[in-house]
């Protein structure tokens, strides 16, 4: 019996870290060619970039996946950083769109879900619902009407019109809402015996109870709007406002070197941000799909 469950156990493991190294290929795969030289590049994957330009065509020789440059150059971070600005100027577009709907997002989820957690009625039941109808309908659905309500208003061709449909999405408030029925009700009846008013309670005595689901949140939004593409194509007319991930689309056959570390360096906020807050994500995930209502 010992045995089988140690096999067992072995094997689930294996399976996990063949999925897992299968996962992160891509990623490593990325960063070191990144390092490569351009004639080595065109070298590897040549066939598979000169077959671009011709929809009928197809790769017939073999491709060499290589993780491990001849010789280690620095010379596309350089061409990146220093030679080619609009590089650097997309990389800030996305920075400018991407904080400011983490952070409204996240304060005004915060105010939301206090408000689904404290009042208790039917209509906040009906209004709870209609937020979750809201975060199963995807994204492109809701593309054509705030494409509309953006011109309406005049902020189409505007940061405005990403930002500020980005704050009210209905994901944030569920989440929270759901963590925020965690916290014990003596708390809440001891603070207000206290004479803590009520904004007292949401700010002194909720969240800091809903830090890694705050947590949790600011990093699935920023991942979310980080790699967004949809909404600046739409919404968005002057290129000059176009952020990196739509920008790393329009990078040719012939700077794949570039496109390699321009991918790079766009990973790195994503990768920080979370590994900086995985126990925090993990906890707030958990957490919050643990309690019913």
């Amino acid at each position: 019996m010992i045995k089988k469950r140690y096999f067992s156990r072995g094997a689930l493991t294996l399976i996990a870290a063949v999925f897992a190294v299968a996962f992160l290929l891509p990623t490593v795969l990325t960063i070191t060619n990144s390092f490569m030289s351009q004639t080595e590049l065109s070298a590897n994957y040549g066939a598979i970039f000169s077959s671009l330009n011709d929809s009928s065509s197809f790769v017939s020789q073999r491709v060499n996946l290589k993780f491990i440059p001849d010789k280690v150059t620095f010379g596309q971070y350089f061409t990146v950083l220093l030679q080619s600005p609009d590089y650097l100027l997309k990389f800030w577009n996305s920075v400018i769109l991407v904080v400011p709907i983490v952070l409204l997002q996240v304060g005004i989820a915060a105010l939301a879900a206090y408000s689904f957690f404290r009042y208790q009625g039917k209509f906040r039941t009906f209004v709870f619902f209609f937020y979750v109808i809201l975060m199963l309908m995807p994204y492109q659905v809701m593309l054509v009407p705030n494409y509309l309500v953006a011109r309406w208003t005049g902020l189409l061709d505007s940061r405005w019109s990403i930002i500020l449909p980005g704050c009210f999405a209905p994901f944030s408030v569920f989440l929270l809402t759901k963590f925020m029925k965690r916290i014990p009700v003596s708390l809440i009846e001891a603070a207000r015996l206290d004479g803590a008013s009520e904004w007292r309670i949401f700010t002194r005595v909720c969240l800091p109870q809903c830090r890694s689901a705050l947590y949790s949140i600011a990093i699935l939004v920023f991942i979310d709007y980080w790699n967004m593409v949809e909404q600046p194509l739409v919404l968005l007319s002057d290129t000059e406002k176009y952020p990196l991930s739509v920008y790393l689309s329009t990078i040719n056959a012939g700077e794949v070197g570039l496109a390699f570390a321009v991918a790079t360096i766009y990973m790195i906020p994503s990768l920080l941000l979370f590994l900086h807050g995985e126990e925090y994500l993990v906890e707030g995930i958990t957490h919050s799909g643990s309690v019913k209502g």
